[in-house]
């Protein structure tokens, strides 16, 4: 895998400003052959991280694109944005690359993020404009729905106490980390270490995972493991009963999750603190450890 910087979002001077509905965007700037695609599925009032992927009609990733979302709600709300997207790197040192990730030619190399604030419930249209040089075009994305609350623990709510299994009470390590190899996140049980220290909690499924993310967000969390490893428990847990979909873990349903993977960073009182779908650059995480090790 080569290798690729996270870079800042650009300007949101460098992409048009909107005047009227999504569809006059789409007009006055052209239609792109790109495919952008939303990393999550679950999403709410109020501010939101929009993670996303952005490919070619042949499914080739695309990693280094200047690009900013524009929402509108329903099917006659008016434009907002731009929402311009950083790019976060999902590389890793070599050593803390599995086997899963370097095999995997889908595997995710980067994920692009947009601040979005949805102001409301119910659905919201997306279009994604791509600046290349001085020209500028739209794709559409599949819309999203926001909520006024959702199932999922949240930043602020207390992290569900269940029982996460350690390698010392399994006969083989790969009956809960389908990683090759196998990490070293299954030392701590979350019930015995949540409130009283900060929780790196991972739910990931590296062999099995639907989103081509699992395998690159597992190799991240074990490299800030490696920096960080005293200042919290880090914990990853695999998403399918025996690893074998579709039927989830009982822990995946105490934390109510639609999708993989899911990021929790806890902090000491037992509150979520951060919590992101999908995919996670080593950089958020380090900052996400930063704010709930100073709560």
């Amino acid at each position: 895998m080569g290798e690729q910087a996270s870079r800042p979002a650009p300007n949101e001077a460098s992409f048009p400003s909107p005047s009227g509905s999504l569809e006059e965007l789409i007009a006055e700037t052209g239609e792109s052959e790109l495919v952008v695609s939303p990393a999550g599925q679950v999403y709410t009032v109020g501010p939101n991280r929009l993670g996303f992927g952005v490919f070619t009609v042949g499914r080739e990733q695309i990693i280094d694109a200047e690009i900013a979302l524009y929402a509108a709600h329903g099917a006659t709300g008016k434009a907002i944005g731009p929402f311009p997207a950083r790019i976060e790197s999902l590389e890793t040192e070599p050593a803390f690359t599995a086997r899963n990730t370097a095999s995997d030619p889908d595997a995710a190399r980067v994920v692009y993020v947009s601040e979005i604030p949805f102001d409301r419930p119910g659905e919201w249209r997306l279009v994604a404009v791509v600046r290349d040089g001085d020209e500028v075009e739209a794709t559409r994305l599949p819309s999203v729905v926001a909520d006024r609350d959702d199932r999922v623990p949240a930043p602020g709510e207390p992290a569900p106490r269940v029982h996460t299994p350690t390698a010392d009470e399994v006969g083989n390590i790969s009956e809960i980390d389908t990683r090759i190899p196998p990490d070293s996140m299954h030392e701590e049980d979350l019930h015995d270490v949540l409130g009283s220290e900060p929780v790196v909690l991972l739910f990931a499924t590296p062999a099995l995972c639907q989103s081509r993310v699992c395998g690159p967000v597992v190799d991240v969390a074990e490299q800030v493991k490696r920096d960080r490893d005293e200042d919290a428990a880090f914990i990853h847990m695999e998403i399918f009963e025996d690893n074998t979909p579709p039927k989830p873990r009982p822990q995946v349903e105490a934390y109510r999750l639609p999708t993989e993977p899911w990021l929790f960073v806890i902090d000491e009182q037992g509150k979520v603190d951060t919590r992101i779908e999908g995919a996670f650059s080593i950089e958020e995480l380090n900052a996400a450890l930063d704010r709930a090790s100073a709560n």
